[in-house]
């Protein structure tokens, strides 16, 4: 795969430039949140990698395999290459000031590469239920743009759609695992994200 080349200012301080929306909505949507640099590396070692596998549904001993359900391919991050260093390193800066300004007890993150080909999506579904889950927020950084397709769309409560968000290089999405049911559309073009996960025990 061919990568582009990103080019963007790098944020002087990106976690205050989230937290407003975050605080009054329970749900961000930040623009080139990451350095381009890195985004550029996490594209470009995610692209190359032969690791990725079928995503199942589901948790531990109920974990399978459903592709009615989702079609993406997965890889968890271990912090193995310096881009994983540096990208769970600006997750744990979140998190530190999620739970000074926020108060949510965070303990820590996970998140995997997703890659998702044509054809692939992932139907409606909440990262946590209510009293059921460790899962607390909710990330989605996208390392590619694509014109359309694989569009993540956030809904309310009630089922209403609230945000239909276009994959873009370098964008951040972070909202509360258990109030919003999401999906990923069908993609129309190869599509690569990092989903991830700050919980509490």
């Amino acid at each position: 795969m061919s990568t582009a080349v990103f080019d963007w200012p790098t944020r002087q301080d990106w976690i205050s430039d989230i937290m407003p929306d975050f605080y009054q909505h329970g749900l961000a949507i930040l623009p080139q949140a990451i350095p381009a640099q890195l985004c550029q590396a996490l594209l470009e070692e995610v692209s190359k990698r032969q690791d990725l596998t079928a995503a199942g549904v589901g948790r531990a001993g109920a974990l399978q395999q459903n592709t009615e359900i989702r079609r993406d391919q997965t890889a968890w991050l271990d912090g193995s290459t310096d881009a994983q260093q540096q990208y769970l390193a600006l997750m744990q800066a979140l998190q530190t000031q999620m739970n000074r300004q926020c108060f949510l007890g965070l303990t820590h993150h996970e998140c995997h590469f997703a890659r998702y080909q044509i054809g692939d999506f992932y139907q409606t579904h909440l990262d946590a239920f209510r009293g059921r889950s460790n899962r607390v927020l909710t990330t989605v950084l996208y390392l590619n743009s694509v014109a359309e397709g694989g569009e993540l769309v956030i809904y309310d409560e009630n089922n209403t759609e609230l945000q239909r968000v276009l994959p873009q290089a370098g964008l951040l999405v972070m909202f509360e695992s258990e109030r919003f049911p999401h999906q990923v559309l069908p993609a129309k073009a190869l599509r690569y994200s990092i989903a991830g996960w700050f919980r509490k025990d």
